[in-house]
């Protein structure tokens, strides 16, 4: 007997909720924030890239900042390279921030310094 159709078949039904927890929801999607800042870590991980910066706040207490990115893939699209950032560059990030008011966002775009703009797309 050939399993090959009930093994698709159960790949197939396992695979739905895994696409499922990827949600937008913890995050303002209609609010931009742009704001200058200096990587501290870049992961380049499924099932999503992240990056942690440092960001001078309202009277200019630096504290560091978990911004969430797509996935290296959907990344490599769009121009990223596992070396666009490192840590210690100085970069300008525009994120839509988490509702809660935690430090942290999903990126939308980051601008390296030397005028390089690479979206989250």
């Amino acid at each position: 007997m050939n399993r090959t159709p009930l093994i698709v078949l159960a790949a197939l039904l396992g695979a739905g909720p895994v696409l499922a927890h990827h949600s937008f929801a913890m995050f303002d999607m209609q609010k931009e924030v742009t704001v200058p800042g200096t990587v501290t870590e870049f992961k380049w991980t499924n099932p999503h890239a992240f990056m942690a910066l440092d960001m001078a706040g309202d009277g200019g207490a630096v504290s560091n900042w978990a911004i969430e990115m797509t996935s290296p893939n959907n990344l490599l699209n769009v121009g990223w390279r596992r070396s666009s950032v490192k840590p210690g560059d100085k970069v300008t990030v525009t994120y839509h921030p988490l509702i809660n008011g935690r430090q942290g966002g999903a990126l939308v775009r980051v601008k390296l310094a030397n005028g390089t703009v690479l979206e989250n797309k």
